[in-house]
């Protein structure tokens, strides 16, 4: 029997670059996804006034409004939607830009188009995990820390502390869901091919800054044949 079209979640592409419309276009439609493409962030408005997306790849370096100018105002006004943002600039400043901007994810050009899928796929994954009616916090506590999951960024009492780019990305991974088991599956990183006992060397430094005493964690804890949670103040 086959599945209508019509279950396929919907991705909105916007780039300037025609070719590259195209071929993300073709490929992300071959993997079950349904696409609409436009070349700015003006179109994509007109777009999204009569159509629910699921997710938005975004391209950083257009003409006019930029993809991160465009991030930012979608998130002032209150719209949550998803964003993969994609630039040929991959300096960390930039990076920083567009997460700080509320962007879910960031990827530099070029890209093999099988990594963009897997991140596509990881960012819908944590999407349908929210349940109706919940929206994803933009910071989360729990003791002295603070985290501000669009920044990626971690203070305790208020002074920053240094997070490496894995940490970031699987502390915000955690933090999207409080409280919720999370599957080491989704832990993994989509662009390598990283073991469970990676994942679990990952987490244990990741402790060792956030726990009093890492071998009895309060707020990263194990939950045993599901993965790690993270447990945050009510």
């Amino acid at each position: 029997m086959s599945v209508s079209p019509d279950i396929y979640p919907h991705v909105l592409v916007v780039d300037d670059d025609r070719r590259l419309r195209e071929l993300l276009g073709s490929f992300l439609t071959a993997n079950q996804c349904r696409v609409s493409a436009v070349d700015g962030a003006a179109e994509a408005r007109r777009r999204m006034a009569g159509v629910e997306f699921d997710l938005i790849v975004l391209d950083v370096m257009m003409p006019g409004e930029s993809g991160v100018e465009f991030a930012r105002s979608l998130r002032a006004s209150g719209n949550q939607v998803p964003i993969l943002m994609l630039s040929a600039l991959s300096d960390t400043e930039d990076r920083i830009s567009g997460l700080t901007a509320g962007v879910d994810d960031y990827l530099a050009k070029p890209f093999e188009p099988r990594e963009l899928l897997l991140r596509v796929q990881a960012i819908l994954k944590r999407k349908a995990a929210v349940q109706p009616g919940q929206t994803q916090p933009n910071e989360v506590k729990f003791g002295p820390f603070t985290f501000n999951l669009a920044r990626g960024e971690l203070r305790r009492d208020g002074e920053l502390v240094h997070l490496t780019t894995r940490e970031r990305d699987i502390l915000r991974v955690l933090a999207s869901r409080p409280g919720m088991p999370v599957d080491r599956a989704e832990i993994i990183e989509p662009t390598q091919e990283e073991s469970n006992r990676a994942v679990d060397v990952q987490i244990n430094r990741l402790r060792r800054k956030i726990e009093e005493q890492p071998a009895m964690p309060v707020y990263l804890q194990t939950v045993r044949g599901q993965g790690y949670s993270l447990h945050i103040d009510p």
